[in-house]
């Protein structure tokens, strides 16, 4: 099974790397890293992948194009954060939080990523289209130095950008939850060929991708010491101040996340990304998660 995946720490991705389950299970990965989503769908396209870690927005532009790929299950919600140096106030509405960057740029992911989408939206729901700058970034890595070298102002971007950012003074400006309540930070998407020929492996990763979730969610000293393990340079002290960040892991597609997602059609839509409306059918198969996770989803647990 050939599986793309980002630099998100977050992702299970990096537990089921370093806890060698899927050979336990038989199952031989072959992982594939890409800087953003865009790119990724790139490679599905080239029929390079199988199954992927993706923000909901990038998959959503492929299925409008053709690309034969769904949705089969979640894995994180609300994890794209403002962030600004030590002269920007932290705010609870985005469009305080975003006037603080009149005549300034903002770095943030290539265009078609989810945080891309949700930077725009927020500016344009605010009316600040004409007096905000945003600098896309292949790789969100490069906002931060970014941010040091004066070339942007702020960022917006995933939490490790904004434990990353903490560290030079900079802080989160606006919280993650309010950005886009209940967004696809990210999914696993998988090929309509994958799918449909082969369910019972589908349903055996889900099972050890519910179970990476449930790690960071309710032992995350242990998940960040999986990651240390295969990503040495990241000690766990970074790892474990991302997961807090945005607290809200589960495998599941509740019709919150289904509907947050389906939100983001009339938006992608209106920045020319999306040619039709697509619809949940579209977007999502929930056969093989419904059957490995019946029960109520995990996100919003010791939140509520």
């Amino acid at each position: 099974m050939r599986i793309g995946y980002l630099t998100t720490l977050y992702h299970t991705s990096f537990i089921l790397r370093a806890s060698g389950k899927l050979d336990d299970l038989g199952i031989y990965a072959e992982w594939k890293l890409f800087p953003n989503g865009p790119a990724m769908m790139d490679a599905f396209w080239r029929k390079e992948l199988d199954l992927g870690y993706v923000g909901l927005p990038p998959a959503m532009i492929g299925i409008d194009r053709g690309l034969k790929i769904k949705c089969i299950a979640g894995g994180h919600v609300e994890g794209t954060v403002l962030i600004g140096g030590s002269g920007f106030e932290p705010k609870e509405i985005a469009e305080e939080a975003l006037a603080q960057f009149r005549g300034l740029t903002i770095g943030t992911p290539k265009r078609g990523s989810i945080h891309d989408v949700i930077l725009r939206k927020l500016i344009s729901n605010v009316h600040l289209d004409n007096d905000i700058v945003i600098k896309n970034f292949d790789w969100a890595d490069f906002i931060l130095d970014a941010m040091l070298d004066g070339e942007v102002d702020g960022g917006c971007g995933t939490p490790p950008l904004a434990v990353l950012a903490s560290r030079q003074g900079a802080r989160i400006l606006l919280p993650a939850d309010r950005t886009w309540p209940f967004n696809p930070s990210y999914g696993i998407v998988a090929s309509e060929s994958l799918i449909g020929e082969s369910p019972s492996l589908l349903e055996d990763f889900l099972k050890l991708h519910e179970d990476a979730c449930n790690l960071i969610r309710t032992r995350p000293e242990e998940a960040a010491m999986l990651i240390n393990k295969i990503v040495p340079i990241i000690d766990m002290s970074f790892a474990l101040k991302v997961f807090r960040v945005s607290a809200k892991y589960c495998a599941s597609l509740p019709a919150e996340y289904i509907d947050s997602s389906l939100a983001f059609v009339p938006a992608l839509k209106e920045m020319g990304y999306l040619s039709r409306n697509l619809g949940k059918e579209d977007i999502f198969d929930t056969n093989a998660i419904e059957r490995v996770h019946p029960e109520r989803h995990h996100y919003l647990v010791g939140q509520e």
